[in-house]
C-alpha cells in the first residue's frame, strides 16, 4: 500500500478533537462522544435529533451532508428497547460519524426528512421492521413487507417462522396466506463450547473419559 492511499485516514486525536468540538457546540443535542475502532459515535437525546443532525450538516468544521444509512437496533432487556443510529458523512471533511437516540415502543422519535429527505424511505424501513414511530413523517408506511403484515421481523422476539405462511391453492388457482403449521424450536445458549456449556454427552464421549481415567 502506498503513502497516497492512507494520506486521507483520520487519526484517533482528529476524531477525539471532532467529537469534543461536536458536543461543545450542540447546546446540549448532543451529549456524548465515543472513539472506538477508528470511528466516531455521538450519542444525545431522541427529542432533539433534528437539532442535532443539522448542526451536523450546517458547521462548518462538520458539513456532514450525506445521510448515509438510517437503521434500527433493538436492546428488549431495556426500557428504552431500541436505538435509532443515523450514519454521516462529510465529503469536504473527510470525515464519518454515527449518531445514536433511544426510543421505546410508544415514543415516535421526530423525523429528519427536512434535515435530510433521503430519510423518508430509511424512516419507513426502520417502521416496518422494527415498529419505531417518526413524529412528522410525510408518508409513515410499511416499505418492504406485504400488505396486512403482522409484526416486525427484526424485533428480537419476532418469531423465526414468523405468524403466517402462503402457499398456492391448487382448487382456489390463487396464492393464499393461512397461519403457520409448522412448530418453532429455539434455544438460545450465548455460552461458547470453550466456556464449559453443559451440553448433553455426544456417542464417543464415553472413550474420552475413559482414556481421561486411565491417565
Amino acid at each position: 500500500m502506498n503513502g497516497s492511499s492512507t494520506s486521507w485516514a483520520v487519526s484517533g486525536v482528529d476524531l477525539v478533537a471532532l467529537g469534543t468540538s461536536i458536543v461543545a457546540n450542540s447546546t446540549g443535542a448532543i451529549a456524548t462522544f465515543d472513539v472506538a475502532f477508528d470511528e466516531l459515535t455521538l450519542t444525545g437525546p431522541a427529542g432533539r435529533v433534528v437539532e442535532a443532525l443539522t448542526q451536523l450538516r450546517d458547521h462548518p468544521d462538520c458539513r456532514f451532508a450525506q445521510l448515509i444509512d438510517l437503521c434500527g437496533v433493538d436492546y428488549p432487556e431495556r426500557p428504552m428497547r431500541f436505538d435509532v443510529v443515523y450514519h454521516l458523512l462529510s465529503l469536504t471533511k473527510n470525515h464519518r460519524v454515527r449518531l445514536k437516540v433511544q426510543t421505546d415502543e410508544d415514543t415516535p422519535v421526530p423525523s429528519v426528512t427536512s434535515v435530510y429527505p433521503c430519510a423518508d424511505w430509511y424512516e419507513r424501513e426502520a417502521f416496518d421492521m422494527y415498529g419505531i414511530f417518526f413524529d412528522g413523517h410525510p408518508d409513515l408506511r410499511r416499505i418492504l413487507t406485504d400488505y396486512g403484515f403482522h409484526g416486525h421481523p427484526l424485533r428480537k422476539d419476532f418469531p423465526m417462522s414468523g405468524y403466517v405462511e402462503l402457499r398456492y391453492d391448487d382448487e382456489l388457482k390463487r396464492v393464499v396466506y393461512e397461519p403457520v403449521k409448522i412448530t418453532e424450536f429455539r434455544a438460545f445458549d450465548f455460552l461458547s463450547p470453550w466456556e464449559g456449556a453443559a451440553y448433553a454427552p455426544l456417542p464417543g464421549d464415553e472413550k474420552a473419559e475413559a482414556k481421561a481415567g486411565d491417565a
